[in-house]
């Protein structure tokens, strides 16, 4: 498989002394969904700024689709990603439907395409269109925003998502289904993502690959069952220490 992204020996500082990242490489395959997991301040969200250029490295390279990410316009790079945050963004004076049909419309979409896309999309996260579309923001819960969030992201059909903590504030069962949601959503889709985590066990549950990262360096980047087995070090080994994790592998692996 071809790489989406590509990291080779990425630095970062933001304070002269200290090293938000220090020689992180990876890649991420067309297809794959590789989340990023760690504690705050590990180096996580830095790294997944720089794949749409929110953030610049010092030293080394950040290739999407095969080309330096300095030498996409960052405009052009921005519209090829889909983006999805913790607080979701919503713009609240536009419906539910307008705010989806913000990046097809930034595309020259006609009016009648945007409008089709955005119900399309609607029912594809679970609200169904004649309910929602004329709603504003303030109107939904928490777990709806989330899913107009994911559906924006989704609305000008970007070859890759990036997600940063997108869950994260919701209450523990409203988060375990829209977990679902997105396994569901990404075995229809089979986008390229980066999802970033501090949850060890979501990350068990959605990712292909996962790579643990701690103090700005990336400590391992394996497959779930790859770092149970032989975690690389003492913080990876108690980072993912759960009996519990042995359970969502091997569930996924017999699904």
């Amino acid at each position: 498989m071809s790489n989406a992204v590509e990291f080779s020996e990425v630095t970062k500082f933001f304070e002269p002394d200290q090293a938000a990242l220090t020689s992180v490489s990876f890649q991420v395959e067309t297809g794959e969904v590789l989340v990023l997991l760690g504690s705050s301040g590990s180096g996580k969200t830095t790294t997944l700024k720089m794949i749409n250029r929110l953030v610049e490295p010092d030293s080394g390279k950040v290739l999407v689709e095969g080309k330096d990410v300095s030498d996409w316009d960052p405009i052009q790079l921005r519209r090829r990603v889909g983006y999805v945050i913790q607080e979701v963004g919503l713009l609240p004076h536009l419906t539910v439907a307008k705010n989806i049909e913000l990046g097809p419309r930034m595309q020259g979409w006609s009016e009648e395409n945007r409008r089709v896309r955005s119900r399309e999309l609607l029912e594809l996260v679970g609200l169904p269109p004649d309910l929602f579309s004329f709603k504003k923001p303030s109107e939904l819960s928490g777990g709806q925003r989330q899913r107009v969030g994911f559906a924006r992201a989704l609305a000008a059909d970007p070859p890759l998502l990036l997600m940063d903590e997108p869950f994260g504030a919701l209450d523990p069962i409203t988060r375990g289904r829209l977990q679902e949601e997105f396994l569901d959503l990404e075995e229809r889709l089979h986008k390229t993502v980066v999802f970033v985590t501090h949850d060890v066990l979501e990350a068990f549950r959605i990712a292909h690959r996962i790579g643990v990262m701690d103090h700005g360096k990336l400590c391992q980047l394996g497959t779930p069952q790859a770092i149970l087995d032989c975690p690389a070090n003492d913080f990876v080994r108690d980072f993912v220490r759960m009996e519990s994790l042995q359970t969502i592998v091997e569930r996924r692996g017999n699904a």
